[in-house]
C-alpha cells in the first residue's frame, strides 16, 4: 500500500458511521478487506479465493494480525489513530500472505481428505461462510480436527467391519479342530457336595486307556494326579500320569493320563475320556471362558461334565449346539445335612471336627488365635496359601493333629476333610467392591463340606451368632438359579488378536481387546466375548512398553496380584526387562524367608510361582524355572512352619495362663 494518501477529511455528520467512513476513505472493499465489529472485538477480515488442483475455494478470514482492539479501546481512539492502525495491518503484503496460507492449507486438507476418501469441500466450504473474529490459524486447526475426527470415525467403522468379518463367534467350536472332527458324547454327573460325582467320574477316567482330568484349582489337579498315580490299569500296572498346571510340569515318560488345570487343556491330543470338574463354573465372571473352551475343545470320545445340578440347562444347551449326545445323571448327597437348632454363640461350644469359616485372611488368623487360646489345635486354610500348604494343613486336620480347621471359602472347593460341622462366623463377604451377603450357591457349597461320607453319618451347619445362623438357615432353603443357557464366555486367544491386528493394523493391546469385545461378530449371543478388568488395566500400562502383541498378551495373563505392591513391582520389573530384551534370572536369597513375616513369605511364594508360569511361556527371557519351583516349595514349607509355630506359641501362652490361675 502506498505511503502517500489523499488528504484525510473527517466526517462532517455525527450520524455517519466512522468505520464505514474509514472503509470508503481507504478503499478497503476494493481490496477484499472489511472492518468488522463483533464478539467484543474490532478486526479486519480479508476475502479472496484460491485454486488448488482443480479446487476453487473462496474464503473470508481474519489474518494473524487482523484483530485491532476491543470496542471500548477503539471508541477512545480518534479517527487518525484508527486510520493509522488499519493502514498498518491491511497492507498488500498482509493480503498476499494470507492468500498463500490459505493455498497451502487447502492443499494440506485436500491431500488428507484424499487419504480417507473424503470430498475436501466438505471441510473447506466453511472458509467462506464463517462469521468469527478468530484468526485464520485457529480456523485452520478446527478444520484439521474435524477432518481428523471424521477420518478416525471412518477408520473405526472400517476396522470394526473388518474385525467383524475376521471373527465370527458362531464358528467358535469349529476352531477346536481335533474335538470338532471327533464323535464325542457327554455324560453329566450332577449333584451337591458329597454326592460322589467326582469319585464316579475319576473311576471311569482311571479305567480308560487314556484321559485327562481338568480341575478349577492347582490343588485339585494335584490331588487327582496323585490319585491316578495310585491306581492300576486293566493290566494291573500303575497308571502313568503327568501333572500340568500353569506353574508346574511333572511329565511322566509314556504318560497315558494327564491331571491339569482347566486353562491348560491340550486340545490337540485325542484321548478316550475327559473329566471337566466344577462345570457350574461356566457362569464364573472371570474364568467361565476356560470352561466354555474345555466343553467345546476337549478332544475326548467321552466327556464327563461334573458339577452342581444348576448347570443342567447350560449343559443341555451346549450339547445341542455342539451336536453331542448327552446323558444326565443326577446324584443325591450320600450323608444328610442339617441346620443346628441354634447358633454356636461361644468359643467353648466349638468342638473337634468343626470347620470355622471366615472370609478374609485377617479374620481367619484372628479366629485361629482365639480358638487356640481355648486349648484346641487349629489347621488353617485360605486362598493366599499355596496348594502345598493348604494340603499340608488339611492333612493335619485329617490325621487328627488339629482339632478344628479355620478357613475361608477356599475350603468349599477341592479339599476333602472329615468335617462334621460347618460354623459360619459371617454370611457377608467382600466382592471386590463392597461387602455383600454370600449367594445361596456358595453357602450350600461350603455347608456341603460337612458330614464326609464314610466318616460321619450326618453333617451339620450353624452360624456362630444368631444373625448369621438365621441367614444361613434361609440360604440353605433358597433355590439356586440355573446357570444361563446362553451367553457362554469366550476369552480372546492370541491367534484371534493377531487376526484383528492383521486387518486393522493396530498393535495396541487395549485397542485389540476392545475390538474383540465390541466388534467381533456375535450372531445369536450364544457365545459371548469376555475379558477381565484386570487384563484390561494391565494392557493399558503394557502398551507403553516396546513389546510385541504376543508379549503384551502373555504379560497381561501372568497369575499374580498386581494389587499387592511387592507382587506388582515384580510383575512390572519382568515386563520392563522383557521390553529391554534382558534375561531375567532369579537371584535367590534363601535366608530372607527367615526374616519375613507370614504375609511376606506368602507373597514370596506367589511371586516364585508366577515366575515359573512365565518361564514356561518365555524360557529364553525367564530361564530360572527349576529355581523358581524350588524356592516356591521352600517358601510353602516356611509358611506351613510359621502357621504351626504360631499355633503352638498361642497354645503355650494359654497353657502358661492356665498354670498361673492354678
Amino acid at each position: 500500500m502506498s505511503e502517500h494518501h489523499p488528504r484525510f477529511t473527517p466526517p462532517d455528520d455525527d450520524t455517519q458511521d466512522d468505520d464505514a467512513f474509514l472503509e470508503r476513505e481507504l478503499g478497503l472493499h476494493a481490496r477484499g478487506v472489511e472492518l468488522v465489529r463483533m464478539e467484543g472485538r474490532v478486526f479486519l477480515r480479508f476475502a479472496g479465493a484460491v485454486r488448488v488442483d482443480g479446487l476453487h475455494v473462496e474464503y473470508r478470514l481474519v489474518p494473524s494480525r487482523g484483530v485491532l482492539a476491543k470496542p471500548s479501546k477503539w471508541r477512545k481512539m480518534d479517527l487518525l489513530a484508527r486510520r493509522a492502525l488499519v493502514e498498518e495491518r491491511a497492507t498488500r503484503d498482509a493480503v498476499d500472505d494470507l492468500n498463500q496460507e490459505v493455498e497451502e492449507f487447502v492443499r494440506e486438507i485436500a491431500d488428507q481428505a484424499d487419504e480417507f476418501g473424503f470430498d475436501p469441500m466438505l471441510f473447506l466450504h466453511v472458509l467462506e461462510e464463517l462469521e468469527t473474529s478468530e484468526p485464520a490459524e485457529f480456523v485452520f486447526d478446527r478444520i484439521r480436527q474435524r477432518l481428523l475426527h471424521a477420518g478416525e470415525r471412518e477408520q473405526e467403522e472400517r476396522h470394526a467391519a473388518r474385525t467383524k468379518e475376521s471373527i465370527n463367534l458362531a464358528e467358535y467350536p469349529a476352531s477346536f479342530d481335533v474335538a470338532n472332527k471327533m464323535a464325542r458324547r457327554f455324560i453329566a454327573l450332577l449333584g451337591p457336595t458329597n454326592s460322589g460325582k467326582t469319585h464316579r467320574a475319576m473311576e471311569h477316567l482311571a479305567q480308560a486307556d487314556s484321559g485327562v482330568y481338568l480341575a478349577p484349582l492347582r490343588l485339585l489337579a494335584l490331588e487327582n494326579y496323585e490319585r491316578l498315580q495310585n491306581t492300576v490299569d486293566a493290566d494291573g500296572e500303575p497308571i502313568k500320569v503327568s501333572l500340568i498346571t500353569g506353574e508346574e510340569r511333572r511329565l511322566a515318560e509314556g504318560a497315558t493320563h494327564v491331571a491339569s488345570t482347566v486353562e491348560m487343556l491340550d486340545t490337540k491330543t485325542p484321548v478316550q475320556v475327559a473329566v471337566i470338574d466344577e462345570i457350574q463354573m461356566l457362569a464364573d465372571r472371570d474364568r467361565g471362558a476356560a470352561w466354555t473352551a474345555a466343553v467345546c475343545g476337549a478332544p475326548a470320545s467321552t466327556v464327563y461334565l461334573v458339577g452342581a445340578p444348576e448347570a443342567r440347562r447350560a449343559i443341555e444347551a451346549l450339547a445341542e449346539r455342539l451336536e453331542c449326545p448327552l446323558e444326565v445323571h443326577v446324584l443325591k448327597r450320600k450323608a444328610p445335612l442339617s441346620m443346628e437348632p441354634g447358633a454356636v454363640r461361644k468359643l467353648r461350644n466349638l468342638k473337634r471336627g468343626d470347620a470355622v469359616i471366615a472370609f478374609s485372611r485377617r479374620e481367619v488368623l484372628m479366629w485361629r488365635d482365639m480358638i487356640t487360646e481355648m486349648g484346641l489345635s487349629v489347621a488353617t486354610v485360605y486362598g493366599n496359601l499355596s496348594p502345598e500348604v493348604r494340603r499340608a494343613q488339611a492333612e493335619r486336620f485329617r490325621e487328627g493333629q488339629a482339632d478344628i480347621v479355620v478357613g475361608t471359602d477356599a475350603l468349599a472347593m477341592g479339599l476333602n476333610m472329615p468335617i462334621q460341622r460347618i460354623v459360619m462366623t459371617t454370611a457377608v463377604k467382600y466382592n471386590g467392591v463392597e461387602e455383600e451377603e454370600i449367594s445361596a450357591a456358595l453357602a450350600k457349597q461350603i455347608a456341603g463340606r460337612a458330614g464326609r461320607y464314610g466318616v460321619h453319618e450326618e453333617g451339620f451347619v450353624a452360624g456362630y451368632d444368631d444373625d448369621t445362623h438365621e441367614v444361613m438357615r434361609s440360604l440353605m432353603k433358597e433355590k439356586i438359579p440355573p446357570v444361563p443357557a446362553s451367553g457362554f464366555a469366550v476369552a480372546p486367544s492370541l491367534e484371534q488378536l493377531h487376526r484383528i491386528s492383521s486387518v486393522t493394523g493396530e498393535t495396541s493391546l487395549v485397542k485389540l481387546l476392545k475390538r474383540f469385545v465390541h466388534n467381533i461378530d456375535v450372531p445369536d449371543g450364544f457365545f459371548y466375548p469376555r475379558i477381565t478388568e484386570e487384563q484390561n488395566e494391565r494392557a493399558e500400562w503394557l502398551d507403553t512398553l516396546d513389546l510385541s502383541v504376543a508379549e503384551k498378551f502373555t504379560m497381561s495373563l501372568v497369575p499374580i496380584s498386581t494389587r499387592v505392591p511387592t507382587l506388582e513391582s515384580a510383575w512390572s520389573h519382568w515386563a520392563q526387562s522383557l521390553a529391554k530384551r534382558k534375561v531375567c534370572k532369579l537371584q535367590p536369597h534363601p535366608q530372607e524367608l527367615f526374616w519375613q513375616n507370614l504375609q511376606e513369605v506368602e507373597d514370596t511364594c506367589r511371586m516364585y510361582s508366577a515366575y515359573a508360569w512365565l518361564g514356561y511361556r518365555m524360557p529364553e527371557f525367564f530361564p530360572s524355572i527349576e529355581e523358581a519351583q524350588t524356592l516356591a516349595r521352600e517358601a510353602s514349607e516356611r509358611v506351613d512352619a510359621l502357621l504351626q509355630q504360631q499355633n503352638a506359641a498361642t497354645r503355650k501362652r494359654q497353657a502358661k495362663k492356665e498354670r498361673g490361675r492354678w
